[in-house]
């Protein structure tokens, strides 16, 4: 093994861990499969060919071994309310960068209220959220954003064709909901709200092909966390398509199918970004198939731009702060289409 290239992949067998070790591997790191599953580590192991390390967040010292060696880790292991603490820690003590794919809201406000200063001291990279949700949204926001210091309000919506929710989304979405209790969240006036009424459902002008959709406003997701935490912008909201908001909630849809070699689902998504300042709008829009797949070329770009030095910042840091956006976005083709200027606004 090639030990300057050993990144630690805790949560390895999970769905979306799958993909991120297919993804290292295709791009010439040598993965680390870790995690508390041993029989699972050990087939995953098998396929691959790679050195399978047992680890878990209650045990630090097995953490500590599954890291020794590598150059970063990658957590992709939920409910992130559990294993983001001990995973960072373990990333600080081992003086290696850390990012992970964390969706669930709490758990990302936790990475940096808890880890800001620590991290920025110690000159740490700490890259929370680095997936669909949040990562990417985030970079198209900023990408949007282009020369402008602040903006009044970003607009983040989502039209997935269906939405097959993994086990990992199902526990990580039980987890953010106990948190939570009976409560929503909203991002507005610079502060977080909790909401106990409906969201509401409004009409969403989509670029085509898609068109205008019913869409639940307030759906908040991780990039309600990323965004102001660099960009000036007091009133952040993200939108889903009521299709998939219904998929994701139902107890009884079935979880993703492969429908190629890769083991991508045939699922496919929309992402289109308006930042509004005054009475000017700008936009971003990016598009591309599996939501769950996709994340992973996303956590390992950016985990290739932070070994290679190509990053604007140090601590925790959201994707769009800590990356050139719109080159970031480009060097995804053809895997995502990133249009920064969509000529089609919102009636």
């Amino acid at each position: 093994m090639e030990t300057g290239r050993l990144v630690a992949v805790f949560g390895a067998y999970g769905h979306t861990g799958q993909f991120v070790v297919a993804e290292l591997a295709a791009r010439g790191f040598t993965p680390v499969p870790s995690g508390r599953n041993t029989r699972a580590l050990g087939e995953l192991a098998d396929v691959h060919g790679l050195e399978a390390r047992v680890a878990s967040v209650d045990d630090p010292a097995s953490l500590d071994l599954a890291l020794a060696g590598a150059v970063a880790v990658i957590n992709c292991a939920g409910p992130f309310a559990s294993t983001t603490g001990p995973l960072i820690e373990a990333a600080l003590r081992a003086r290696i960068p850390y990012l992970d794919v964390a969706a669930e809201i709490e758990a990302n406000l936790d990475t940096f209220a808890h880890f800001r200063e620590r991290a920025r001291d110690a000159r740490a990279v700490i890259v929370p959220a680095m997936a669909f949700f949040g990562g990417l949204g985030d970079l198209l926001a900023t990408a949007a954003m282009g020369d402008w210091t602040s903006a009044d309000e970003a607009r983040i919506a989502y039209a997935l064709s269906d939405w097959r929710p993994t086990a990992g989304t199902r526990l990580s979405g039980a987890v953010s909901r106990e948190r939570r209790g009976d409560f929503r969240l909203r991002y507005r006036g610079g502060q977080w709200e909790r909401r106990t009424d409906a969201a509401p459902t409004v009409q969403w002008a989509f670029p085509e092909p898609v068109g205008r959709r019913p869409v639940v406003a307030e759906f908040t997701m991780a990039d309600v966390v990323t965004v102001p935490q660099h960009l000036a912008i007091p009133d952040v909201t993200t939108y889903m398509n009521v299709e998939a908001t219904r998929d994701v909630t139902a107890p009884d849809t079935p979880a993703p199918t492969a429908a190629d070699e890769s083991g991508r689902s045939d699922q496919t998504f929309l992402v289109d970004v308006v930042v509004r300042s005054g009475g000017t709008e700008r936009r971003a829009t990016a598009a591309g198939q599996d939501i769950y797949a996709i994340t992973a070329p996303l956590v390992v770009e950016a985990l290739d731009r932070v070994l290679t030095g190509r990053t604007k910042a140090v601590g925790v840091t959201s994707a769009g702060e800590m990356f050139d956006a719109p080159d970031f976005l480009r060097a995804l083709a053809p895997r995502i289409a990133f249009d920064p200027h969509p000529q089609k606004l919102i009636a």
